[in-house]
């Protein structure tokens, strides 16, 4: 099995509803993102062109919530919600096959962050 990552930043802002904290308050992040899908090769050689997983990423994910309030998107925008958000919206249009969506981590700073796999 062959795991293949990409990783990709955005920025956007959110502020935590039911929450009694801090982060209660509007603020922002530079978010940092790793998509990984795991296969096996294609005819070509690939488990997925690099290319093509920065384009779906890029289409379906970063366009909607680069410099986004994310509140807006999702509603309670928990790094771990927005990492299953990203889950669900990119494990269609990856998986294949040969491959599949195996692992979202999403970073909200360089020292905090979530893994999302999805349950076999």
């Amino acid at each position: 099995m062959y795991y293949v990552t990409k990783e990709f930043s955005f920025d956007a802002a959110h502020n935590l509803i039911r929450y009694h904290g801090k982060c209660e308050k509007l603020h922002g992040h530079t978010y940092k993102l790793r998509v990984t899908v795991a296969g096996k090769p294609d005819s070509e050689g690939m488990v997925i062109d690099f290319i093509e997983l920065k384009e779906v990423v890029r289409n379906e994910i970063l366009r909607h919530l680069d410099h986004s309030y994310i509140n807006e998107i999702i509603e309670q925008p928990t790094a771990e919600n927005i990492a299953k958000w990203i889950f669900d919206r990119l494990k269609h249009l990856i998986n294949d096959e040969h491959r599949k969506l195996h692992e979202i981590t999403l970073w909200e700073t360089p020292t905090s962050f979530v893994r999302y796999l999805e349950e076999e």
